[in-house]
């Protein structure tokens, strides 16, 4: 299933995984996915985050994102309080199949990563015509 359920008890799990081992999965990666037509959109945020260090793959209807964020704060400076993730991150996906997989497109502008999944031409919405059948007992065999 492409969505997911907010579950408060596993997004704090999640928190303290990262503390704990300095490993992120989905935490820090915030996203919206929004059905259009013709396609699905996925926005992820990642502020602060340089554009070489995402990673986009789509295999076998799983879609990952992963990316690296590093604080440079500086040799001498000591860090007070952090709130900010700063390391590794991903998240997965499972994409259905009537996504059309090679026609996939990505663009990263403000710290908002944006892909778009089109649908394949059997997912798309199509109007059926209704015919006319001369006997009834046609429609019933």
């Amino acid at each position: 299933m492409l969505l997911e359920r907010f579950d408060p008890f596993i997004a704090e799990f999640d928190r303290l995984t990262q503390r704990t081992f300095g490993t992120t999965d989905g935490v820090g990666l915030p996203m919206d996915v929004i059905r259009h037509e013709d396609a699905l959109e996925v926005r992820v945020d990642l502020p602060g985050v340089a554009r070489d260090s995402i990673e986009v793959t789509l295999d076998n209807h799983m879609l990952t994102i992963s990316a690296e964020r590093r604080a440079a704060y500086g040799d001498s400076a000591q860090v007070l309080f952090q709130e900010r993730f700063d390391g590794a991150m991903s998240r997965r996906l499972r994409v259905p199949d009537w996504v059309d997989a090679e026609a996939v497109t990505a663009d990263y502008v403000d710290g908002v990563l944006a892909l778009r999944l089109p649908l394949a031409e059997r997912a798309k919405p199509r109007r059926i015509t209704i015919g006319e059948a001369s006997d009834q007992t046609a429609i019933a065999s």
